[in-house]
């Protein structure tokens, strides 16, 4: 069964339980500092937190057994070693962590400001894996 359906950001992480509050409140923090001074705002997206400007740059996503940070599939492939090496699991597209992990801040910070430069350098494709689109209008 699909989860219910959340009014806002503030309405999602109340729904939250205690294993998955402190991870997902930690990535929203890097979130917001990462798109503080941009165009990038906080936005419920597929009902989930999104940081979004003309299209969605990055998501935060919740499940069963973690948590994970989606970006563009092309984004992250390059990254996605990084993710690994660290033993964190990292799928096409995200960096996921679960629950009985610690959130790794200094590799989501670092991904999180690459992505905003990334976006920023007019690379808005989300959807098709290894789209680029042109520059922002």
């Amino acid at each position: 069964m699909p989860a219910r359906k959340v009014a806002s950001v503030e309405e999602f992480l109340a729904r939250l339980d205690d294993v998955q509050r402190p991870h997902v409140e930690a990535l929203r923090a890097l979130s917001l500092e990462a798109a503080e001074g941009t165009e990038i705002v906080e936005a419920l997206k597929f009902n989930f937190p999104a940081y979004a400007a003309q299209t969605m740059v990055w998501t935060l996503q919740v499940f069963k057994n973690h948590c994970s940070v989606r970006f563009p599939v092309a984004f992250f492939a390059d990254r996605r070693d990084e993710a690994i090496a660290a033993g964190y699991d990292a799928i096409e597209g995200a960096l996921t962590i679960r629950w009985d992990q610690e959130v790794p801040e200094a590799i989501v910070r670092r991904l999180l400001a690459e992505r905003v430069d990334d976006y920023e350098a007019g690379h808005t494709a989300w959807s098709t894996p290894g789209q680029r689109a042109g520059p922002k209008k």
